[in-house]
């Protein structure tokens, strides 16, 4: 058993909330009864694959390699699942109720006096809370199996599980997704252990109402947090009797299919946790769309399904784990309905983040100005300077950024995404000040002023800066104009203001391509001083230009913000920069 990053766990705990939910309504049993609408081809890859990873598994625990992590609870319920299954090959087998019992003894011994682990956040309730979703359809195919040695392991479990409910149902939590993940799994446990006392805390979490905004985001805008939340809205809404915490659902997933690329990952710019930076992929939503498909017979989600289980990665992420909650919830083993046929052609405009994603067939083209202001580098904060990528085919531009040397400020941030007539515009206007002397009642003889922020927000200093007239005031006006025609685009960038500021365009490509057409400079780094370069990856190819190179300054973009800390947003890849002087007017054409 490996440790696992917080992220894969996520990931795995995001499919589980829904599994014992539908067993009240649907039918209990383990294996349900045959019907000519089951999906027996997709149930025979799980069961393989959670054959498969059993072989990985039981040699690590035989060799007592039982670390405490938060893939415990994932193991707990694949070895469930390989033994209670009857097509496994390991139905039944004896060893496995051992493995069961040293996996339980390990969560025994690291479970805190509190009823608590130690799982990412110290005595953490909403980590308890993601390793309770992942026991709790182990626990349940046991109980269902009925044998004596599989209700011998439930029983071993109970004062386990039974603690952490309690921890859950009088401890706190830190984030908005918090809430609902703890909620979740109180309700699994009620469903397991009958207690009033989480269904009472339930509804104190339900009392301050979920937040979802216009276009479909949940208060996060994070592909994670939204997997996260979506288990846990269809777990309550089944577990509870609570049909409308389903309708958010619906609504972030017709949402998420528009942030899709056509390759399956997902556009993460406008995060404010830390996917904004990380890649994901739209299969973290894989038993959201399967199960609302089947339930409400809908034809655009069964689409969705029918692509994701063509993905490369359709094993790894959702075969190599499934079993047990397809085993748990006969709804998911159901055929998909008639599919629609999917849009992959349209210009997708979300408001509420300042995110435009355009999509002709394998093109794709993602502009972002919706920072949060004041931009402050931080989790629950979106702070990405990616205000554009592109893509066609196989050919990847990861994002473009543009930095100047105005006063460290480092990289362009816009204030908003605005469409005027056909296109689209970006735009952020600095002005950055120069001080004077405080004012006579405000001066202090032992010069304690008050630590206080830059009204730029560039630089703090105890110097009182609010009660301080500017003078000297310096200004630079960023605008940058997009528009779009099948597939092939215009970025017009317009720099004015003081004169002579050196700015950089970055754009940033895959490591699996070749750049040609370039000034190489080391490093992975390119110049292109006049015509075209050219970016392929296979039979696919970007071109982008035309070229300018006025300076050659290309270090330390980010700005005063990041450098006083020796920050650093470099990311993997090969650069392309394009380097000019203010006032600054280039148009740059990617197709």
């Amino acid at each position: 058993m490996k440790n696992i990053s917080r992220q894969t766990f996520l990931r795995m705990s995001a499919f589980t909330a829904m599994l014992p939910l539908v067993s009240t309504t649907f039918g209990r049993g383990l294996i349900a009864e045959e019907t000519p609408t089951e999906d027996e081809a997709l149930l025979q890859l799980l069961i393989n694959a959670n054959d498969e990873q059993l072989d990985v598994l039981i040699p690590s625990i035989k060799a007592g390699n039982q670390q405490f992590s938060r893939r415990i609870g994932n193991d707990f319920a694949m070895l469930a699942a390989g033994y209670a299954h009857p097509q496994s090959k390991y139905f039944h087998k004896h060893a496995l109720i051992e493995y069961l019992h040293q996996l339980v003894q390990v969560m025994i011994r690291f479970q805190t006096a509190d009823g608590t682990v130690n799982i990412g956040n110290l005595e953490s309730p909403p980590d308890t809370s993601f390793l309770i979703e992942l026991l709790c359809p182990g626990i349940e195919i046991l109980k269902h199996d009925g044998s004596a040695d599989a209700l011998g392991v439930c029983e071993a479990i109970k004062p386990f599980m039974q603690k952490s409910g309690h921890a859950l149902a009088v401890g706190g939590v830190h984030t908005a997704n918090h809430r609902w993940v703890v909620s979740v799994a109180l309700a699994q446990l009620h469903h397991l252990y009958p207690n009033p006392e989480y269904l009472q805390r339930i509804e104190e979490w339900l009392a301050e109402g979920i937040f979802i905004d216009a276009d479909g985001h949940y208060a996060e805008r994070s592909t994670i947090y939204s997997s996260v939340e979506n288990t846990a809205y269809i777990g309550m809404a089944r577990l509870l009797n609570k049909p409308s915490l389903l309708e958010p659902v619906r609504k972030n997933l017709r949402m998420m299919y528009y942030y899709m690329e056509p390759s399956g990952q997902m556009i993460t710019n406008d995060s404010r946790r830390q996917d904004q930076f990380l890649y994901r992929d739209i299969l973290m939503f894989y038993y959201h769309y399967r199960y609302l498909a089947i339930l409400d017979k809908d034809p655009f989600f069964a689409a969705v399904v029918q692509f994701m289980e063509q993905m490369p990665n359709f094993k790894q992420d959702v075969l190599n784990k499934g079993l047990p909650f397809f085993m748990e919830t006969p709804l998911l083993r159901q055929s998909l309905p008639a599919a629609a046929t999917l849009n992959t052609n349209y210009e997708k405009l979300f408001p509420t983040s300042a995110l435009l994603h355009i999509r002709r067939g394998s093109t794709s083209t993602t502009l972002f100005g919706g920072v949060d202001w004041p931009l402050i580098v931080a989790s629950g904060r979106s702070h990405s300077p990616n205000f554009f990528s592109y893509r066609k085919g196989k050919a990847i531009m990861q994002y473009m950024r543009l930095s100047s040397t105005f006063f460290s400020m480092g990289y362009f941030y816009s204030d908003g995404l605005e469409k005027v007539g056909n296109a689209y515009r970006l735009r952020k206007k600095l002005d950055i000040p120069y001080y004077q002397p405080i004012s006579v009642s405000k001066r202090k003889k032992n010069g304690d002023y008050t630590l206080s922020p830059s009204i730029d927000d560039r630089f703090w200093n105890k110097m009182d800066f609010a009660n301080r007239k500017v003078s000297n005031v310096k200004s630079m006006e960023t605008i940058i104009t997009m528009t779009e025609v099948n597939g092939m685009v215009s970025i017009h960038f317009s720099i004015q203001g003081l004169a002579n500021v050196p700015v950089t365009i970055e754009c940033c490509f895959g490591n699996d391509g070749v750049l040609s057409g370039t000034q190489v400079a080391g490093n992975n780094n390119h110049y292109i001083e006049q015509g075209e370069a050219t970016f392929t990856t296979g039979s696919d190819s970007i071109r982008i230009g035309p070229g300018l190179l006025a300076h050659r300054n290309i270090n330390n973009l980010e700005g005063e913000r990041y450098s006083t800390h020796f920050g650093s947003l470099r990311t993997e890849g090969q650069r392309l920069f394009i380097t000019g002087l203010t006032p600054f007017n280039h148009t740059l054409h990617i197709s």
